[in-house]
């Protein structure tokens, strides 16, 4: 298909890592790419995200730039994100004027610095939003979200995440689009889990971080081994750097005599199919969640999940009707939840199945590369496509 032919898209991305946005960015490289267009992607490094992108046709460059953290949102911080900034900005104006791009896609809210060098270049620029930043004070938030006001579209992944988004800066309404994430589903048809005479195995798949609430999922496999419950919990995923300290205390609190031998972390996981294949309950105890592709996994791999009823995971998960929904940070609700789904595996499977049919129907492939590509091609401007949202 060659639909968009002419359509050159250059595309940030601060990662070079395959979690959830990363693999996001893979789907819509592969629409974009699919319809057509050329697509250039830029990396602060190399990583196995790289390989998959040149999969999906693109041409992949190396292109360190600043990505903004917490710690840059502070006064200290900001003067080494101005010097980062202007240290970074001629190779990146020479890739943008090289690739001659009719737009920028940049994915995600941590890269300001491209907006005013698309506005400088006259290229149109869309955001791709995957964060929903909450528990920062106020002015943080507007510091964060403000530069999406140099942006011609922005695309969030989440009614929460555009709510949070437009608390932060109500100027961005007229400009931003939800477009759900499309999940892809595992290569082979799921199964619904064996029956063993073993541990009943829980698995949390995705960064080991507070956010994550990895140290959640812990405490509620010690609450259900102290009940009796024989269950084990297996945690699939990295830190991200400067938190080796959580990681840390995870393996402390792993190791004491009440949970030895029965947390288990397997560190990057990739693909997570096989994980997710062996687990009795996925859990997606997160603090914060502006969307939750591990629900969707969950679902799509037949298992039941039992996920926090914070931000986008409430638009996934269904307490009842497609899982489990319980509150954030409360280890003895999640510790109730699985200990309900392990005795009562008639309403697990029906949950799971639920689910099933949720994801597949909600969050299929062809509905995101579709809308994805109108987004980017609607963002370039006229005579090259048509925006049906407008």
């Amino acid at each position: 298909m060659a639909e968009h032919a002419r359509l050159r898209v250059l595309v940030a991305h601060p990662s070079a890592d395959l979690y959830g946005s990363d693999l996001q960015l893979v789907e819509s490289v592969a629409a974009l790419t699919a319809a057509g267009c050329s697509v250039t992607v830029t990396l602060p490094g190399e990583g196995p995200l790289t390989a998959r992108l040149a999969a999906a046709g693109a041409t992949v460059v190396v292109l360190p730039v600043p990505v903004l953290r917490k710690s840059l949102l502070r006064p200290r911080g900001a003067l080494t994100l101005v010097r980062s900034v202007l240290t970074s900005s001629p190779p990146a104006w020479r890739l943008l004027r090289g690739t001659a791009a009719d737009v920028v896609y940049v994915n995600t809210v941590t890269l300001p610095a491209w907006l005013p060098l698309c506005r400088l270049a006259r290229v149109p620029v869309l955001v791709h939003v995957h964060e929903a930043e909450t528990d920062l004070p106020r002015w943080q938030r507007w510091v964060l979200n403000a530069p999406l006001l140099l942006a011609h579209r922005v695309v969030v992944n989440s009614h929460a995440a555009a709510e949070a988004l437009l608390g932060a800066v109500p100027r961005l309404a007229r400009r931003t689009r939800v477009v759900h994430n499309g999940v892809a589903g595992p290569p082979e048809a799921p199964s619904a889990p064996a029956r063993s005479d073993g541990p009943a195995r829980l698995v949390l798949v995705g960064r080991l971080a507070p956010r994550k609430g990895s140290d959640v999922a812990v405490e509620a496999t010690a609450l259900l081994r102290a009940r009796g419950v024989d269950v084990e919990l297996q945690l699939c995923g990295t830190v991200f750097p400067g938190y080796e300290w959580f990681e840390e205390q995870l393996r402390d609190r792993a190791a004491r005599p009440d949970l030895a031998g029965h947390v288990h972390l397997a560190g990057y996981t990739s693909p997570t199919w096989p994980a997710l294949a062996a687990a009795d309950v996925v859990l997606v105890p997160s603090r914060a969640e502006p969307f939750g592709n591990v629900a969707v996994e969950g679902q799509l791999a037949l298992r039941p999940v039992v996920a926090s009823a914070v931000q986008g995971l409430r638009e996934i998960v269904t307490d009842g009707v497609t899982g489990r929904s319980v509150p954030a940070d409360d280890p003895a609700a999640l510790a109730d939840a699985v200990h309900q789904l392990l005795t009562d595996p008639g309403s697990a499977d029906h949950l799971a199945r639920a689910g099933n049919r949720s994801a597949l129907e909600r969050f299929g492939l062809q509905r995101y590369r579709d809308a994805i590509v109108a987004q980017v091609v609607g963002t370039a401007g006229p005579g090259r496509g048509q925006d049906p949202t407008v």
